[in-house]
């Protein structure tokens, strides 16, 4: 669909609230004239300071993670501001905002949608990361779409995503609050991918939690929160972060046991991935396709595995070869179910 179709659009007030971090977006809901197709329209204001790199890394992405984009076009205002438009597949729901469906019921998420959720988001990293080579610098519920009949998940907003050259700088302002690495906030400007699996980890916590893990107003504040819980960082530690960073004065803190910050039953399992995730240094957190294997989500692999409501679960096994591309036989073994494999 990438011709000029004729769009409908509906009243701003169906808006869902998107905002990237650089440009300023808004978000319509319209339906496809010649198809019936429900769309949503992400409307970007170019600014001629920044490189607008949505555009080039959308036309890239193809993969059922990721929300499809079908067209795109630009438009201008009466105070010839010029609009970036972006037509991309519409999904009603987002994560953020199931989750706190639940919390205002004073419930939990039910386990088999964390595990749904956080598998899916880590397949989409893998793909980011591995097959196209894009970080997405933005991860938070607010950007995880979930269709809420299927439960499918498809990451979106990619205004701050960037390929990451080796040895070239990025800046560190990037990522929102409460998901910033630690070496972000410690100014680092060579970083990697890792970034975007501190903040998978910061999500699968929430959605256990019913509230953010690392709240702080502050780059302080958020750095005081994750070491309540993380502990103080070795040195070493800090250097795998940021080797610039000389100025080490922090309270000598005690890590907690996962078990007491998640205060319900959760599984050594989820608590093993959370830690793998949430680590000071970059280099010894998981992968995404690692996370994918990891035994949190063996439930999903389960023949028997079905939704609450007995449909089937959304594909989650049907890798291509890109995606599984380096992975040692064992590691596909437990990727691929034997129900799942042709």
């Amino acid at each position: 669909m990438h011709d000029h179709r004729h769009l409908s659009l509906s009243p701003p007030s169906l808006s869902p609230p998107l905002v990237t971090s650089l440009s300023i977006s808004l978000l319509n809901l319209a339906k496809c004239l010649e198809t019936e197709e429900k769309v949503a329209i992400k409307k970007v204001l170019q600014d001629k300071r920044y490189k607008n790199r949505e555009l080039q890394i959308m036309r890239m992405l193809d993969h059922p993670n990721v929300v499809d984009l079908k067209h795109s076009f630009f438009s201008t205002t009466e105070k010839d501001e010029l609009y970036l438009n972006l037509v991309l597949e519409y999904v009603p729901e987002t994560i953020y905002r199931s989750s706190r469906s639940y919390t205002k019921m004073n419930q939990h998420m039910p386990l088999i949608y964390i595990q749904l959720y956080t598998y899916q988001i880590c397949r989409a990293m893998n793909y980011l990361h591995r097959v196209v080579g894009v970080c997405h610098r933005d991860i938070k519920p607010q950007n995880l779409l979930v269709n809420n009949v299927t439960h499918e998940v498809k990451v979106c907003d990619f205004g701050s995503a960037k390929m990451l050259i080796p040895g070239e700088p990025n800046i560190s302002y990037i990522c929102s609050r409460y998901y910033r690495a630690p070496e972000l906030i410690f100014g680092v400007t060579e970083y990697t991918t890792a970034i975007d699996m501190w903040s998978v980890g910061c999500v699968m916590a929430e959605l256990f939690l019913g509230h953010p893990l690392f709240p702080g107003e502050t780059s302080v504040d958020q750095l005081v929160e994750i070491i309540k819980i993380l502990g103080t960082p070795a040195r070493e530690e800090i250097r795998n972060m940021n080797p610039r960073y000389n100025d080490f004065k922090f309270p000598q803190i005690k890590a907690q046991p996962w078990h007491k910050i998640f205060r319900r039953q959760v599984s050594p399992e989820a608590m093993d991935l959370a830690s793998r995730l949430l680590q000071y240094s970059p280099n010894l957190r998981c992968s995404a396709l690692e996370a994918c294997a990891h035994p949190f989500f063996d439930d999903l692999r389960d023949p028997r595995a079905s939704l609450p409501n007995g449909r089937a679960l959304p594909p989650l096994f049907d890798f291509t070869a890109q995606e599984l591309a380096g992975a040692s036989v064992e590691l596909r073994h437990r990727l691929i179910p034997e129900h799942a494999r042709k």
